[in-house]
């Protein structure tokens, strides 16, 4: 299956490789896709429990999906994961 993911705080190509590089290690997660412009993060998965993994994933990175709150810290941490993607590789 293939899902779409909006999430908050992805602003550049550094926060695309850290979701990339991040999602693509986890376990039923396949061809992720990032899109800063539109804040759309895709993926294909088999269980129905991945897409609430990667949803954690992300929130955990400072990407949190649409829905959820926002708050300061998780903003942090989005400018630390995209540091790391810009200047990690």
């Amino acid at each position: 299956m293939k899902t779409e993911l909006q999430v908050q705080n992805l602003k550049c190509g550094g926060c695309a490789n850290t979701i990339t590089t991040q999602l693509s290690d986890m376990e039923d997660v396949r061809d992720v896709q990032v899109n800063p412009d539109l804040s759309i993060v895709m993926f294909e998965y088999d269980d129905e429990q991945t897409v609430s993994k990667v949803k954690e994933k992300l929130k955990t990175l400072g990407y949190p999906s649409q829905e959820d709150e926002n708050g300061v810290l998780l903003k942090a941490k989005s400018y630390l994961s995209c540091a790391v993607g810009r200047f990690g590789n």
